[in-house]
């Protein structure tokens, strides 16, 4: 048995006797390390039981959560997070969605997986209850990242300069998977700069790893994520208000590191596909996406509710010419927001902007709550969170990923730490101010 196959059996089975007799939030992180290994289209999947493992863990989750289900609520109760009212919306508008969809079988196919999504993160909220707990599912996550950028290395370039069959389940297209990785940067320059030596130490094998993945699956998409992200972040380190000692230093540090590590990392063809993003040159450039993203708006007119999952790509000859199509029969939108838009029309892209705006409302408050107990490293994790989930929106601008796990375990991860920083906080003010209340 290979070493792989040795390791994935001990954590699989490690991870669901720790789920039962020792932490709920164990379930869940063997579903994270499940859906990145994706044992069943790696090479010692030969090896291993043929098993659903993903579904296993999913039971789990929902098996732990019902076993201690009044204890985790009290700590993590959905009616407080207003995000997951608009992702219930979501799910249930592709319900409706069956009534217009273009491709009614793909649209039930999909509409189903997205809810088995949406039960996971729901689940999941409130199993990843404590900062303990959040700080092991951004490991869990960072280490996920960390095995791909492994594949990546591993597998190498084919003759079209990508490196392609690495991916997981849902993110099985280059582009996909370096999106997948996109959050990763900033949430490793979190734990870079706040973490002891050891973490530190860590966080740069595991970005190197990463850094060499995303440069050698050469995604534009990925690559402005990782430069959206990173930015946003050291910007508020270098010229925030709130300072830790040496902030400002290690902001410029971590700048030299960062570029003379990517500089290292990168190479000619690297480059040499960046500079497309500037051509003229349609077919080269990626500017032709612009083209299939009005279209939508063309769709729209003749469909205002939407066209339903694959829709675009079903109706994509009869709105786009084939030189318009570059060739290709059935053209995807290539955005995550007009992906959505075509999907579920207008409704559906407002709901999804409701929900990351209330995301970020509450995130806001959190900020300002634990600044205002002196909790900077609180305000700096929820802030490299928010960028995170930026990060993977502007990578998604680019490609198909309305309905991408990863979108929705950044969604996750901030509303389970506004939850821990903030909300849990609150609540437990509410109840000493009736205590006092009721005992006047």
């Amino acid at each position: 048995m290979s070493k792989f196959a040795l390791l994935f059996l001990m954590v699989f089975l490690g991870g669901i006797v720790a789920a039962l007799v020792y932490s709920g939030t164990a379930a869940f992180l063997v579903y994270q390390l499940v859906y990145f290994l994706n044992p069943d289209a790696r090479w010692w999947s030969a090896v291993i039981p043929g098993l659903r493992y993903s579904m296993i863990t999913a039971l789990l989750m929902i098996l732990v959560l019902m076993i201690k289900y009044r204890e985790y609520s009290q700590w993590a109760p959905w009616a407080k997070m207003p995000v997951f009212k608009y992702l219930i919306a979501l799910v249930l508008l592709y319900y409706l969605a069956y009534l217009f969809a273009v491709n009614l079988p793909s649209h039930k196919a999909f509409t189903f997986e997205f809810t088995k999504l949406a039960i996971i993160v729901l689940v999941a909220y409130k199993l990843v209850h404590s900062e303990r707990a959040i700080t092991a599912c951004l490991w869990a996550y960072v280490m996920g990242a960390t095995y791909i950028g492994y594949l990546a290395w591993d597998t190498g370039r084919n003759d079209q300069g990508r490196v392609e069959g690495i991916g997981m389940v849902d993110a099985p297209d280059a582009n996909d998977t370096a999106a997948a990785l996109v959050p990763a940067a900033v949430i490793l320059m979190y734990y870079a700069w706040m973490g002891n030596m050891k973490v530190r130490l860590l966080a740069l094998f595991c970005g190197a790893l990463i850094a060499n993945g995303l440069v050698l699956i050469n995604s534009r998409g990925a690559f402005l994520g990782v430069v959206v992200s990173l930015s946003i972040f050291l910007f508020f380190m270098l010229f925030s208000r709130y300072q830790h000692k040496g902030q400002r230093a290690a902001a410029i540090l971590m700048m030299v590191i960062g570029l003379s590590g990517g500089l290292y990392v990168t190479d000619d063809l690297f480059w040499e596909r960046m500079r497309t993003l500037q051509s003229e040159d349609q077919n080269v450039s990626g500017a032709s996406r612009m083209t299939f993203w009005f279209v939508t708006f063309d769709m729209l007119d003749d469909h205002p509710m939407g066209v339903g999952i694959n829709g675009y790509q079903t109706l994509s000859p009869i709105y786009m010419d084939e030189q318009t199509r570059g060739g290709v029969e059935h053209r995807a939108v290539h955005s995550l927001w007009f992906q959505g838009l075509a999907e579920l029309g207008w409704a559906g892209l407002v709901l999804f902007l409701l929900m990351l705006l209330s995301l970020y409302r509450l995130s806001a408050k959190a900020k300002r709550f634990v600044l205002d107990r002196q909790r900077t490293e609180a305000y700096f994790k929820l802030l490299a969170l928010e960028c995170a989930l930026l990060g993977y929106l502007a990578a998604g601008t680019f490609i198909d990923r309305f309905r991408a796990e990863i979108l929705y375990w950044m969604i996750l991860f901030l509303a389970a730490a506004i939850n821990v920083y903030y909300l849990q906080h609150q609540a437990n003010k509410d109840m000493s101010d009736d205590t006092k209340n009721t005992g006047a």
